[in-house]
């Protein structure tokens, strides 16, 4: 609980299981996941997925070819309009399901 798994390497995968956690990456093509209620999926690097538990969130940044950033956007998985356990990527600006 309350701890933060971090990863830059390309291709790689930062995943925490605590509640009211982080799991951030900012490599190429990489994916974070966080289990933990109340926690934060964090993907900033080029072509990044991420994924969460009901009752908690995830932040994607899109960049273009240059790796400058387009959009970031963050949402609550709600279950609903946002599903648990599904990796979502960040295309033109909106959300969209991997």
């Amino acid at each position: 609980d309350r701890s933060a798994a971090t990863n830059t390497g390309n291709q790689s995968a930062a995943t925490n299981t605590g509640d009211r956690s982080a799991a951030t990456n900012t490599g190429y093509q990489s994916a974070t996941t966080v289990e933990g209620k109340q926690s934060v999926s964090c993907g900033l690097g080029y072509d990044n997925r991420a994924k969460a538990c009901i009752d908690s969130w995830i932040v994607l940044a899109e960049r273009n070819d240059n790796g400058e950033i387009l959009h970031v956007k963050t949402a609550k998985i709600d279950g609903k309009k946002m599903k648990a356990d599904v990796f979502y990527k960040l295309i033109n600006g909106k959300f969209v399901e991997e």
